[in-house]
């Protein structure tokens, strides 16, 4: 069914498998086939969790989104099939993990943050580059401050600063650390816990965390769309970071 992912839903788990090796770039064509794998998952009413991984071929959890398809023909498209994932996992409200194993950085990264909980091996990376392209993170920037605090996640988003797993870890991104080999383990425990509760009492108690949010998240993520696609995308700065890191060369920045 699916040329960039895998689904196997199974004893009332849906996972989930980056299949784009070796970085897991999520292009279109990917992050389309994301958002038709969770519909399906939300899909099965006895679904206790998703989880979101690698494959074995890939060296990183994702490197982020394609950046041959962040220019004006198909930024539209591109921001539409990446928020539409983060969307379905607020209004499907299942619970969510990730297990992480490389580096999960910009689109990756906020992937991570959008999930439940997250198993990290030291090997993991994280952070948001996107400034160094001359454009920001719009999920990033309404879901950062949520889950490690404003000052660090105005600290990492302004200036594409990386962080290991270890820190990582102390800020709240993500929850576990353990070693490669030991992550399947990790992984199988949690979801024996999952596994043992009510899947409608796990998407109601997930609602209700979402709500006591104050602003929803759809209301914060229109306003940053907005501003991303009829603000920054018009400068001259985001299209030289783009058109720069296509030509593989230092971009010249105008500040206009």
């Amino acid at each position: 069914m699916f040329n960039s992912i895998t689904l196997n839903i199974e004893d009332r788990v849906g996972r989930i498998g980056f299949a784009r090796p070796p970085l897991n770039i999520f292009n279109i064509a990917m992050m389309r086939e994301i958002g038709e794998a969770l519909n399906e998952c939300y899909g099965r009413r006895d679904v206790v969790a998703i989880v979101f991984e690698a494959s074995a071929e890939a060296r990183a959890f994702s490197a982020g989104v394609a950046i041959e398809e962040h220019v004006a023909e198909t930024i539209y498209l591109m921001l539409e099939s990446f928020h539409n994932i983060f969307r379905l996992l607020e209004q499907g409200a299942k619970p969510t993990l990730a297990v992480v194993d490389g580096a999960a950085l910009g689109g990756g990264c906020e992937l991570v943050a959008a999930c439940d909980i997250v198993i990290s091996s030291p090997r993991g990376r994280f952070g948001q580059p996107e400034i160094k392209l001359g454009v920001f993170p719009p999920v990033a920037a309404v879901l950062l401050p949520r889950v490690i605090g404003e000052k660090r996640a105005r600290e990492l988003v302004l200036t594409g600063e990386l962080i290991d797993a270890q820190e990582a870890l102390q800020l709240g991104l993500i929850s576990y650390v353990v070693q490669s080999s030991e992550l399947a383990g990790k992984t199988r425990e949690i979801l024996a816990r999952l596994r043992e509760l009510s899947a409608p009492a796990l998407e109601a108690t997930r609602r209700a965390l979402d709500a006591a949010r104050g602003q929803t998240f759809e209301d914060a993520l229109k306003k940053v769309e907005d501003l991303y696609l009829n603000e920054l995308m018009k400068t001259e700065d985001a299209q030289e970071g783009i058109s720069a890191f296509m030509e593989k060369r230092k971009p010249e920045w105008r500040n206009k």
